[in-house]
């Protein structure tokens, strides 16, 4: 059983005490059955014991960047937490209680933690998310602290505490522990800016933070320079979304190509993986209808990929290399359309120019709107999905890149009539240029997001916004 409190995150768990006439047994942390119950998987890496000889001593109220979960094995404790985090709902708010060995409690990161022991040769247990480092951001709160109202069972006067305790700062004074943010590896590209965008809609700029390969750019991180990861400090983020991919599909087929498509769709995801699951954080890879041949009219998160190209082929294994991370979310997504250069704006911009294009007929998806796409991966993070590949297009029917071609025509005022529809290869043909081979049906199946509580809008319901917008 688990109990809620008045701060954000902080969760009192009951265990049961298993006695006999030789004492008793108890599961203190038992991954499988605690998570199912409603605590976090936190994953501690380290568990420490704090032996206290005598009633009364006091400790804390102490703040780190790193989850807790404590608990007793001998004896009974006053318990004290202050929420110190920045920009938290319920800073300031203090939550107390007595505990014994029969209860546990977890300790968001950020919140302070104080104790006051009521017993003789108390053991005072808690496991922790993360090793203490010199960088990491500390804080810690006066227990004496008249604002923040705490009844000392034992008054501090006649506790036992260390020196260094008793001249914390009051809340007032004290530094709040910073807010860990989501990371978007990538500034520039559609992804980015429409990520960027929606969390300036929802007034949570503060959340985010965009990592650029330009150097002198704050955060600096390019995946082509493994050595740049190592000059972030991780610790600073709740989640990674890895927005940077190298796109094109043609280029990709090159010598040149090659080794970029694999450094940064590949290599590039292997490496953020590794760091996400060193400090058990999330990991958003998007990857690409692409890593499919094309044969099925549609494709389920559980169709194994078979990619024709080498882009395809490099997007796949930064899928496998993703998978390495126990919290994942690899997200397969199609004809993206953003801020940046995409075939919708393509067709706008010759619509106008009163070109009467020919286009591709045997190339069948959906569209995917970069607004609809950030949307979806934010969803997925904020309510804790569970980990897995997921499928995020925009909903309605699947139809060709012509007959795309041929609506937004239509909404620049232009007859369908006027788009060309030719094969591929008639297209390639005509351009004097190999391309690289491209599936013939692309759709999604949207069921298993859907099942999360994220609906894509129609593309046909945003198409008309979209092309007006369009200078």
């Amino acid at each position: 059983m688990i109990h809620r409190t008045g701060i954000a995150g902080l969760v009192v768990c009951d265990l049961t005490l298993h006695g006999d006439q030789r004492g008793w047994f108890k599961e203190n942390w038992q991954r499988e059955k605690m998570v199912a119950a409603g605590l976090p998987d936190f994953r501690p890496v380290q568990h420490n014991l704090s032996f206290n000889s005598r009633r009364g001593v006091t400790r804390g109220l102490h703040a780190e960047p790193w989850d807790k979960f404590i608990s007793v094995a001998h004896g009974n404790v006053f318990c004290a937490w202050c929420d110190v985090r920045e920009n938290s709902p319920t800073f300031g708010k203090v939550v107390s209680r007595v505990i014994g060995p029969e209860t546990a409690v977890f300790v968001p990161r950020g919140v302070a933690n104080g104790f006051q022991t009521l017993s003789e040769e108390t053991v005072y247990s808690y496991l922790v998310t993360d090793h203490w480092s010199p960088e990491a951001h500390y804080s810690a709160v006066n227990l004496a602290d008249p604002a923040l109202d705490i009844a000392w069972p034992i008054p501090l006067s006649d506790a036992v505490i260390s020196e260094k305790d008793r001249h914390h700062p009051p809340l007032a004074q004290a530094t709040p522990v910073p807010q860990q943010k989501i990371l978007v590896v990538g500034s520039e590209g559609q992804l980015a800016q429409a990520l960027r965008e929606e969390f300036c809609s929802q007034n949570r700029e503060a959340e985010v933070e965009f990592s650029s390969r330009r150097p002198g750019s704050s955060p600096h991180l390019d995946l082509t320079a493994p050595e740049t990861l190592a000059n972030l400090d991780w610790r600073r983020y709740r989640a990674i979304i890895n927005a940077a991919a190298f796109t094109s599909v043609d280029q990709a087929e090159s010598a040149e190509g090659r080794r970029d498509a694999w450094q940064i769709n590949a290599a590039g995801p292997g490496l953020l993986a590794q760091v996400a699951q060193r400090y058990h954080i999330p990991f958003v890879q998007v990857s690409t209808d692409y890593v499919f041949d094309g044969t099925r009219l549609e494709w389920e998160e559980q169709d194994f990929p078979s990619p024709l190209n080498v882009y395809g082929c490099s997007k796949a294994a930064g899928e496998l290399a993703a998978l390495g991370c126990p919290r994942h979310y690899i997200i397969r997504t199609s004809w993206v359309i953003g801020a940046g250069r995409n075939f919708i704006r393509t067709m706008v911009s010759l619509a106008d120019a009163g070109a009467s294009p020919s286009v591709v007929g045997d190339q069948h998806g959906r569209p995917t709107f970069s607004q609809d796409l950030a949307r979806g991966i934010i969803h997925l993070l904020d309510n804790q999905a569970p980990s897995g590949i997921y499928h995020l297009s925009n909903s309605g029917p699947q139809l060709s890149f012509a007959e795309l071609a041929q609506h937004v025509f239509q909404l620049r005022g232009r007859r369908p009539e006027e788009i060309t529809v030719v094969s591929t290869e008639e297209y390639s043909a005509a351009q004097g240029v190999s391309l690289a081979p491209r599936p013939a049906h692309s759709t999604l199946k949207l069921d298993k997001i859907q099942e999360t509580g994220f609906y894509p809008r129609d593309w046909r319901d945003v198409l008309p916004t979209y092309v007006a917008e369009v200078s």
